[in-house]
C-alpha cells in the first residue's frame, strides 16, 4: 500500500465549481486577452513607426500575459463541466502548468523592471536614450529578463520534483509549486526556504529598483522648468506605475489564499494584468491612437462614398 502511496502519478485537481456564469466569463475573458495582445504584438511588428524600444520592450509584456492566461484558464475551462471526482491530471503535466504559471509571474516582475529602465533614460537622458537603447540593448534587456525568470522557476520546481509523494489531492484551482510541495510528507524546509528566498529577491529586485527610478524621475521633474517635459514624463509613469500596482497587488493574491482559500481569487493574477495591460497602454500610447484610427478611418470614407 505504501508503494502505491509513494508512486502515485495522477493527481486529483479541484479547479473550480461547476458554474455556466463563470464558464462564459472565463471564455470572454480568455479570448479577449488573447485578442488585445496578441493583436498589439502583431501592430507593433508590422508598423515601423511603433519600432521603438518601449513598444518593443512591451511587447514583452502582451506575450507574457497571453502565456500567462493560456496556461491556466483553458485546463479550467476544460474542468468546468466535469465532476470534481474526475478532474484528474498527470503529475507531469501539473509540474509543466505549475512551471508555466510561476515563469509568468517571474518575467512579469522582471519585463516591468527593463521598461522602467527605458523610462528613466527616456526621461533623464534624453539626449543619450538613442545610443543608449539600440536594438541590440533592447534585445539583451528582454533576453535577460526571460532568462532570469526561467532560471529562477527552474531550481525552484527542480527541488520540488525530488521529493516523494504521499497525498494526491490538490485544492488549489491550477498546479503550482506550493500546491505540489504540499503533496510529499518529506522535509520541506529547503523548498520553503528557496521559494521565500527567491520571492524576496524578485519582489526586493522589482520594488527596490522602480522605487529607485522613479525617485530620480521625480528629482529631475523638480529641478526641470519645462512644463511639457514634466507632464509627459508624469503621464508616461502614470502608465507604467499603474500596471506595476496592479500586478503587484494581484501577484500576492495566490500567497493569501493559500492560508484562506478563495479559489476564484486565486487566479486574479493570470486575468487581471492581462486585460488591463494592453488597454491601459493603448489608451495611453499616442502613436497606437493614431495608427488605429488611420486603419479604421479608410474603411469609413470608403463607406460612406458607397
Amino acid at each position: 500500500m505504501e508503494n502505491q502511496t509513494v508512486n502515485m502519478d495522477i493527481l486529483l485537481l479541484e479547479g473550480l465549481k461547476s458554474s455556466i456564469p463563470a464558464f462564459i466569463l472565463l471564455l470572454l475573458i480568455y479570448i479577449f486577452i488573447m485578442v488585445s495582445n496578441i493583436g498589439l504584438v502583431v501592430l507593433i511588428t508590422m508598423e515601423r513607426s511603433l519600432h521603438q524600444p518601449m513598444y518593443l520592450l512591451f511587447c514583452n509584456m502582451s506575450i507574457n500575459d497571453a502565456f500567462g492566461a493560456t496556461s491556466i484558464i483553458p485546463r479550467l475551462l476544460g474542468d468546468v463541466f466535469t465532476p470534481i471526482t474526475e478532474r484528474y491530471i498527470h503529475y507531469i503535466d501539473c509540474v509543466v502548468q505549475a512551471f508555466a504559471s510561476h515563469f509568468h509571474a517571474g518575467t512579469s516582475h522582471t519585463v516591468l523592471m527593463i521598461m522602467a529602465f527605458d523610462r528613466y533614460v527616456a526621461i533623464c537622458n534624453p539626449l543619450r536614450y538613442a545610443t543608449i537603447m539600440t536594438n541590440r540593448m533592447v534585445v539583451k534587456l528582454s533576453s535577460g529578463a526571460w532568462v532570469a525568470a526561467f532560471i529562477s522557476v527552474a531550481i525552484l520546481l527542480g527541488l520540488t520534483i525530488r521529493l516523494t509523494r504521499c497525498r494526491q489531492v490538490i485544492f488549489n484551482p491550477y498546479c503550482d509549486n506550493a500546491s505540489l510541495f504540499k503533496l510529499s510528507c518529506q522535509n520541506l524546509l529547503i523548498n520553503h526556504i528557496y521559494g521565500l528566498g527567491s520571492a524576496v529577491v524578485i519582489l526586493g529586485s522589482s520594488l527596490g529598483s522602480i522605487a529607485l527610478t522613479y525617485l530620480r524621475i521625480t528629482i529631475m521633474c523638480l529641478r526641470s522648468k519645462n512644463k511639457t517635459l514634466n507632464s509627459k514624463a508624469l503621464q508616461t509613469c502614470a502608465t507604467h506605475l499603474t500596471v506595476y500596482i496592479i500586478m503587484l497587488v494581484t501577484s500576492f493574491t495566490p500567497m493569501i489564499m493559500h492560508r484562506r482559500p478563495e479559489k476564484l481569487s486565486s487566479i486574479l493574477f493570470h486575468i487581471v494584468p492581462g486585460s488591463l495591460n494592453p488597454i491601459i497602454y493603448g489608451v495611453q500610447s499616442k502613436e497606437i491612437r493614431k495608427f488605429l484610427s488611420k486603419l479604421f478611418k479608410p474603411h469609413k470614407v470608403f463607406t460612406e462614398q458607397k
